[in-house]
């Protein structure tokens, strides 16, 4: 298993967008994501600040890729 990127908010949306994630909607700092298929996840999105590796776990979770498929899309 490769080591945990730490990416901002921002670079994990455009990431899961390349994934076929689409913005569903932005509520405050926090956007929304569906893919297709029907998966869906929230990212903070917060100016500067990286996401954390719990969260990053968990995001990673609710969209079902690994570790290796988001440096891929990083």
């Amino acid at each position: 298993m490769t080591r945990l990127p730490r990416p901002t908010g921002r670079d994990l949306v455009g990431a899961l967008h390349r994934a076929g994630f689409e913005t569903v909607r932005v509520r405050g700092s926090h956007s929304f994501l569906r893919h297709p298929d029907g998966r869906t996840t929230v990212v903070p999105v917060h100016a500067g600040q990286t996401i954390g590796p719990g969260l990053l776990l968990q995001v990673l979770r609710d969209c079902r890729l690994s570790v290796d498929e988001l440096h891929t899309l990083l």
